[in-house]
């Protein structure tokens, strides 16, 4: 049962009783879906467990030990009416109720295609699509005040599809405006695909989705059906789809069986929440980042990204640190995250914003729908450790997080009870994520295909950092770091220097992970030339102190006006009166040579 679940998640043919499962190139994502089929066979099991029992044969001595949970089993189910949000979702209506419709939860792709391609089977394909996946027709409409899905049929619906001839020089404005479009949740459809022909072989297909239908890891699957239905379309007929296992509603009746009642001690909710109460107890309610202005009384959520790409010498050294230390590359971004920032003045106590999956069962894996959660990684900076020894608390902190997911994040902020603020997001305002690379969609309809550049407006938090692994022409691994960024709090100037310090940061550590992160040197030798230059600043002074320079001043222009305060002026003869007297008071009080005297000015 192991070995299947290690060559399912990997996608391999067949895997050795004694094969490490982090070096045939698992991580913490893919731990957690190895979790999921354990658990669907009855077996208790941790992502602590699949990092400490790397290997199938001692997973499997480890799980035998164990008796079998009672999980409930997702399948589909009878429905309610009316059929309850998933907790997700209610928290994304309930900023829409508050906040009006907007963009910050836009989630765009735009693809650049280029070859041939069939318009009329495109759009097909698309309906084929909605019509698989419920969510995709799913609308939020309220019921005595209360929000609901409602599930529209595939015949009520129209395919949300536009093809438009578009000029070269106006496509990055084309896509840009497209990736900003409103959804009203009881009305819209929360896709829409827009097909933008820049010539007869060279399109960009912008597919536009809300994120209350959707996250991240379901573009995935959205692309792979859309690619099967095309191919099928093309072909003259419907696609043969394997049937899907469950829809999104049932996954929220699902989850709202799973966590259970909060009052209930042996819930799973009460087990979590308790945790999270502990873990996260005494948080700082705001780390100092260094921003150009202070926050405004209302965010605009208006951001931009700065994208950089690491060197590929320096993701390999990456790669042999995540070997040598047994954590995962997400492990290792998040300590340089926390360090960069602990550096810059943040503190020793970081908290973070990670996203995960939220797919904690095998039913999941090719269902398109909005099942992410985000957790808060604290990260102790204390004792001026080294990156070996930060690496270690970090690796501990994201395992514990990993095995208490099914929690909301709501449901967290709610059992902590913050500080509440509209300023800033609460618990965390730094966001670090890392996408170990997904479906290869180079061949999408037939067609050359690569993403287009996409510069979203939106900004959740004060910084959003993705690190995104990718292949270089020649094959090669390299890595991407994007830091999007709220311009309410930064420029751009300052989130690019931030992202160079980081990578610096990366360097250095992973040259030497024994160094202390104190003595990392994240000043570059230009900044270092800039500095010298700046601080220059000699130049000739007349000789004596300031009271001999008064004095003469007094002798040569004892009329003119000296000081300005409101309606009171001072020439510099009465100036010198006012010091003497103001000199003698402070000698009747006792103040004598090498005491020193505060002014208030």
């Amino acid at each position: 049962m192991v070995a299947r679940a290690f060559t399912e998640v990997l996608g391999l043919e067949s895997v050795g009783a004694e094969d490490d499962f982090f070096v045939l190139g698992g991580h913490s994502l893919l731990a957690t879906r190895v979790v999921a089929r354990v658990r669907a066979t009855g077996a208790e099991c941790s992502v602590r467990d699949v990092f400490e029992a790397r290997t199938v044969a001692a997973l499997a001595a480890r799980l035998a030990e164990r008796s079998a949970i009672q999980r409930p089993a997702l399948t589909a189910a009878t429905r309610p009416d009316p059929l309850p949000l998933s907790f997700a979702q209610q928290r994304l209506w309930f900023l829409d109720q508050m906040e009006g419709p907007g963009d910050t939860y836009n989630l765009p792709l735009a693809m650049r295609l280029r070859g041939p391609l069939d318009v009329s089977a495109l759009e097909s394909a698309v309906g084929d699509v909605i019509a698989r996946h419920e969510t995709l027709r799913t609308v939020i409409r309220q019921h005595e005040g209360e929000p609901h899905q409602h599930v529209l049929s595939p015949d009520e619906v129209s395919v949300p599809f536009n093809a438009v001839d578009v000029p070269a020089a106006w496509l990055t404005e084309t896509v840009e405006l497209a990736a900003t479009e409103l959804f009203s949740l009881a009305e819209d459809l929360p896709l829409r695909v827009s097909l933008l022909k820049v010539s007869e072989d060279d399109h960009v297909l912008m597919v536009l989705m809300h994120h209350i239908a959707t996250d991240e890891w379901s573009m995935g699957p959205l692309l792979t059906d859309l690619n099967t239905a095309y191919t099928a379309r093309t072909n003259g007929h419907t696609p043969n789809f394997t049937p899907l296992p469950v829809q999104y509603a049932d996954y929220t009746l699902w989850q709202h069986q799973l966590l259970g009642d909060p009052h209930d001690p042996t819930s799973l909710t009460h087990q979590q929440t308790n945790h999270w109460r502990t873990t996260l107890a005494h948080l700082p309610e705001e780390i100092p980042l260094p921003t150009d202005r202070p926050r405004p009384p209302t965010p605009s959520h208006q951001g931009d990204t700065v994208e950089v790409s690491l060197p590929v010498d320096l993701v390999a050294r990456m790669d042999e640190l995540v070997q040598e230390s047994g954590a995962t590359m997400f492990m290792v971004v998040h300590a340089a995250v926390a360090a960069l920032l602990h550096r810059l003045g943040a503190g020793d106590d970081i908290p973070l914003g990670s996203p995960v999956a939220g797919r904690g069962d095998e039913a999941l894996d090719g269902l398109i729908g909005f099942f992410v959660n985000t957790v808060v990684l604290r990260t102790d900076l204390t004792g001026t450790p080294t990156f070996t020894e930060l690496l270690e608390r970090t690796k501990e902190s994201d395992l514990f997080a990993l095995d208490h997911t099914d929690l909301p994040f709501d449901s967290v902020v709610e059992a902590l009870n913050p500080e509440r603020s509209l300023t800033r997001h609460p618990l965390f305002q730094t966001m670090v994520a890392y996408e170990g690379g997904g479906p290869d969609l180079t061949r999408l309809f037939g067609t050359e295909a690569t993403e287009h550049p996409l510069r979203s407006g939106a900004a959740k938090f004060d910084l959003d950092i993705l690190f995104r692994r990718v292949r270089t022409d020649s094959g090669a691994d390299a890595m991407t770091c994007g830091v999007r960024f709220a311009t309410d709090l930064f420029d751009r100037s300052t989130v690019e220097g931030l992202a160079d310090r980081l990578l610096r940061l990366l360097g250095q550590a992973v040259a030497d992970p024994g160094q202390k992160i104190a003595d990392f040197e994240l000043i570059s030798t230009a900044e270092r030339t800039l500095l010298a230059e700046w601080n220059t600043t000699e130049h000739p002074i007349p000789p004596g102190t300031v009271l001999d320079v008064l004095a003469d001043q007094i002798t040569a222009t004892p009329h003119e006006t000296a000081i300005v305060a409101g309606t009171t002026r001072l020439t510099f003869a009465e100036l010198g009166t006012a010091s003497d007297q103001l000199a003698r008071h402070l000698i009747n009080q006792g103040i004598g040579r090498e005491t020193i005297v505060a002014l208030a000015l």
